[in-house]
């Protein structure tokens, strides 16, 4: 499931060359913007059937708290 959910990352925020590990801070990517916020919310939802609302968003800091949250909600 960490490869798949790494995978989706990488795919959401175009950074499919780039090493992703979970103790990055997702929001310091040289590709993170506005659109690549949108895209990775679709992705979570696409291919884990997750949806994060906003609130619950904006805490989350590293990959990992990303990955945490994902897998609490399936």
């Amino acid at each position: 499931m960490e490869n798949k959910f790494i995978e989706a990352l990488q795919e959401a925020l175009e950074m499919e060359d780039q090493e992703v590990n979970f103790s990055d801070a997702f929001r310091d990517y040289d590709t993170w913007d506005s659109l690549s916020r949108l895209s990775l919310i679709a992705v979570l939802d696409s291919e884990f059937d997750v949806q994060i609302e906003d609130e619950e968003f904006a805490k989350l800091i590293t990959v990992q708290d990303l990955y945490d949250a994902v897998m609490a909600k399936q």
